[in-house]
């Protein structure tokens, strides 16, 4: 008796290839959703697992299930203006727009304080290229959902898009200004991590 094979979509081996191959163990696994993953790596450190790279989730951030279909992975950031919230973007390899694009729509989304401009910044980690923009003023209600129903007062923006192979990449902390201003330092740390 003859058995017939199912042949595989070439999408799907595709997306095997970029993912490194079948998983080695749960942490190193992508899901089949194209959710971002946890990794525990030790007891006391998370990495955010992102199809083609990883990073390194600062201590203290708490993955949360995303709020969107849009949206890769979210995390709330505790501190002392009450809690923030990190979204991670991902649109396919060469997906989401150019850099520029994506900082002024973020500017945008943030009336900022009068006689301020929006911080920007610049980088390189070995084969990436970062750009980040930062925004206080009154956070905007969402036309897209997940965000804010109301302009809420007292808030920051920051943001990064990262490019690279396989990439870009968006990440994105909105929250009270207080909370995401002390949230900054590790977010640098965490876009600094980056490694395939």
């Amino acid at each position: 008796m003859r058995q017939t094979v199912t042949p595989i979509p070439v999408f799907a081996v595709l997306l095997i290839v970029a993912c490194g191959g079948g998983p080695a163990n749960q942490s190193d696994a992508t899901p089949s959703d194209g959710s971002a993953t946890i990794a525990a790596t030790d007891a006391s450190a998370n990495k955010l697992v992102v199809p083609g790279a990883r990073l390194d989730l600062p201590a203290g951030w708490m993955f949360e299930t995303p709020s969107s279909s849009m949206r890769l992975a979210e995390a709330g950031i505790p501190g002392p203006g009450g809690e923030a919230l990190l979204t991670v973007f991902f649109f396919g390899q060469g997906g989401g727009g150019g850099t520029e694009a994506n900082l002024q729509r973020w500017a945008g989304q943030i009336v900022a304080e009068a006689g301020t401009e929006p911080e920007r910044d610049a980088f390189e980690v070995g084969d990436y290229s970062v750009a980040t923009i930062g925004v206080e003023g009154t956070l905007q209600p969402s036309r897209m959902g997940g965000g804010p129903t109301e302009p809420t007062p007292d808030s920051k923006l920051i943001g990064a898009v990262v490019e690279g192979p396989g990439g870009p990449w968006f990440f994105k902390i909105t929250g009270p200004a207080d909370t995401v201003t002390a949230a900054e330092p590790a977010f640098d740390a965490m876009l600094r991590s980056i490694s395939p």
